[in-house]
């Protein structure tokens, strides 16, 4: 087991106070949203863990902007969030996933803007596998004297002040950075408290792990497929073949990724061109946290998520993102292999 690098007790309240103090005229704001973050994710982690007692399993009987189903589970940690972000009047906007518009807060001089996934991988819910929140803050482009704008929720990922997820599984973990590096915190349920379990998170350069759902296997790009084969082919010099391990979370598969190294794939595909997850709260952030980290994350034309110009709150992104040199080798392959596998011709066809 690998031993933490934490050489004494430190709750996240004083940690995000620490940090705070570290930048000359912060005004406390950030730290303060991060704090309601917090609590949010301990009120999500209570019932998530009694959810089978309580009658918040199964799904509402409704459908969000996405046309996914939406469980009790969702409703009830967008509800909490919400809640938490409007508590201290700091935040102008909130964009959800389970909601079609920007969601316009009381406060309207709020100078922070917050995308988030309120629980990802709901579709693990009924089955205890691990879901998350995930969450992406921006500061606002307008002045805060005026009513904010459209404009000012959609800035690209390099913009982000702080990206972070929860993990709700055997513990419950919180991840964030603010731009100085990654930071792990463990909720101990007995007194109601994150700690901090791990600080300045490094992912491995390379992992012998790749995470992608194989069952669309069919519908990827060709140079896709021949990386996957790459991943499977035996080389001890190489340490493959690689395991194959895929949750259906995206927080619980890309933290194993930040913390074992690998790779975590949501392609683009014939069926989904644009790939499936949503750029503003779950490509962004994620893709802050494992840069941060010491990793990469790319599209399929090798250019950083980040970087991407987004045009509508729930526009979604191709993501290829983990260790740096996995990474480089799957954009590799990517840029190597033509778009179109060319198609076997018979012969009745010429005549």
């Amino acid at each position: 087991m690998k031993k933490s690098n934490v050489d004494r007790l430190i709750t996240l309240e004083e940690f995000i106070i620490q940090g705070q103090n570290e930048f000359k005229g912060a005004t406390g704001e950030l730290s303060q949203l991060l704090r309601d973050i917090g609590l949010a994710a301990k009120i999500i982690s209570r019932e998530v863990n009694k959810a089978g007692i309580t009658n918040i399993l199964g799904v509402d009987g409704s459908r969000n902007v996405h046309g996914e189903n939406v469980k009790k589970l969702d409703i009830f940690s967008n509800d909490q969030m919400l809640h938490a972000l409007s508590r201290s009047n700091i935040v102008c906007m909130v964009v959800s996933e389970e909601d079609d518009g920007i969601i316009r807060m009381q406060s309207s001089s709020g100078r922070y803007i917050v995308h988030m996934d309120p629980l990802d991988g709901s579709s693990n819910i009924d089955v205890n596998v691990s879901i998350g929140t995930i969450f992406s803050i921006f500061m606002r482009n307008s002045d805060p004297a005026d009513y904010p704008t459209d404009d000012d929720a959609l800035q690209k990922g390099t913009k982000q002040v702080a990206g972070g997820y929860v993990l709700y599984g055997s513990s419950t973990i919180l991840v964030y950075t603010t731009g100085v590096g990654v930071n792990m915190f463990t909720l101990d349920p007995s007194i109601g408290e994150f700690f901090l379990s791990e600080k300045n998170i490094q992912i491995p350069e390379e992992g012998t792990i790749y995470s992608v759902n194989e069952g669309n296997y069919n519908t990827w790009s060709p140079g896709l497929k021949k990386y996957i084969a790459y991943c499977k082919e035996n080389d001890k010099k190489t340490n493959r073949p690689y395991t194959s391990r895929y949750i259906g979370s995206m927080v619980a598969d890309v933290h194993r990724t930040l913390l074992k190294g690998g790779i975590f794939i949501y392609p683009e595909s014939r069926k989904l061109p644009n790939g499936k997850l949503r750029l503003m709260y779950e490509c962004n952030p994620i893709s802050y946290i494992i840069e941060q980290a010491g990793g990469l994350s790319m599209d399929q034309n090798g250019r950083r998520v980040m970087e991407i110009e987004p045009t509508h709150i729930h526009q979604r992104a191709p993501i290829y993102v983990g260790s740096k040199k996995n990474v480089q080798n799957c954009i590799e392959h990517l840029k190597k292999y033509p778009k179109e596998e060319p198609r076997f011709i018979e012969k009745a066809e010429l005549q």
